[in-house]
């Protein structure tokens, strides 16, 4: 019979057991000891770094406390009690957001990029007599109160696109494809934008409307030749009645200005003739009074004055004398030319 050796017994194994069970329970009880302080570490450093938060110079936080609201923070860095008793909502109060309509920017920058694709229900809008405008619009709003930002309305961003995409179909409904095409739409823009901006405030989103501005206004592909001749024609009768008011603006004051100077030279010629008829007069009645008062010396006096001026205007001069009978010889009255040549 082959011998295959003996092996332990009963006892022996028992007490192996009993050894491995004690190390195994010495090493428990000493990691059940380090396990508390390995979560109060734990929980330390996890409240030290929820303790402490940062708001940009753009953004208010929106403070919490177990759920209710406590307050605003101004950007900086801040404490706050962690583990979930404080909550802090940052937003973007120092910047003018901006929603897109009809079309996405793709890649902004100097040279940005726009994408229409699968926004064409978004743009195509039907005006007032029953035609189709490609719009494509933006609006630009400020948060004013972050509180009723976050808190008044589920999805504010979501509100505004919906409320403005009505306004915009509103209003570009209520007006005709020529006036939306060419010269209406910052009228528009304008009555949107007053309006948008009252409906919001009757749902106390505390947003501030800063502008809605239209990029670009066409037709839709199908007529948008038959549109933009029709848009040129009415660019050029603008542009005719711009010249008109402007010749008109020059010639009329021109006009004006020359009338008004003849009228002055008219008045002015009359009243030199009237003030010469005037002293005429004044000569004449002086002259009568000398006359009345020595008839005969006045008579030869005017008549010498006149002689006097009348002569030298004379080429040749005869005297006629009635008691000679004839005429006399011709008296050299006028200066010879010098050389001897008369």
């Amino acid at each position: 019979m082959q011998d295959w050796g003996s092996g332990p017994s009963g006892e022996d194994l028992e007490k192996k057991v009993i050894e491995i069970r004690d190390q195994l329970q010495k090493k428990f009880n000493r990691q059940k000891g380090l396990l508390p302080a390995i979560i109060i570490v734990i929980l330390l450093i996890i409240g030290g770094f929820g303790s402490f938060y940062e708001v940009n110079t753009e953004e208010t936080g929106v403070v919490l406390r177990f759920g209710k609201f406590v307050g605003f923070a101004d950007p900086g860095l801040h404490f706050k009690i962690p583990f979930g008793v404080e909550q802090v909502y940052l937003v973007p109060t120092g910047r003018v957001l901006k929603e897109e309509f009809g079309y996405r920017t793709v890649t902004p920058g100097v040279r940005t990029t726009f994408s229409k694709r699968g926004l064409e229900e978004e743009s195509l809008t039907l005006t007032g007599d029953l035609n189709v405008c490609d719009v494509e619009w933006i609006v630009q709003f400020q948060v004013t109160d972050p509180f009723k930002y976050i808190f008044r309305i589920q999805d504010p961003v979501g509100t505004i696109r919906d409320i403005c995409e009505a306004m915009v179909r509103k209003a570009i409904g209520n007006a005709n494809v020529t006036e939306v095409l060419t010269t209406a739409r910052a009228a528009l823009a304008v009555e949107i934008q007053q309006n948008l901006q009252a409906t919001l405030n009757q749902y106390g989103i505390g947003v501030r409307i800063v502008t809605v501005k239209f990029q670009d206004v066409t037709p839709p592909d199908p007529v948008k030749n038959a549109f933009n001749e029709v848009n040129e024609a009415e660019q050029q009768k603008e542009s005719l009645i711009f010249q008109a008011r402007e010749q008109f603006n020059r010639e009329v004051p021109r006009a004006r200005g020359e009338a008004k100077r003849a009228l002055q030279e008219a008045q002015g010629y009359a009243v030199e003739r009237i003030n010469k008829a005037r002293g005429e007069t004044n000569r004449f009645l002086a002259l009568l009074t000398e006359y009345k008062k020595a008839p005969t010396v006045t008579r030869r006096r005017i008549h010498l004055e006149t002689m006097e001026e009348i002569l030298p205007r004379l080429e040749e001069t005869y005297i006629m004398d009635t008691d000679s009978g004839g005429l006399l010889p011709l008296l050299p009255l006028r200066k010879t030319p010098e050389g001897g040549v008369k």
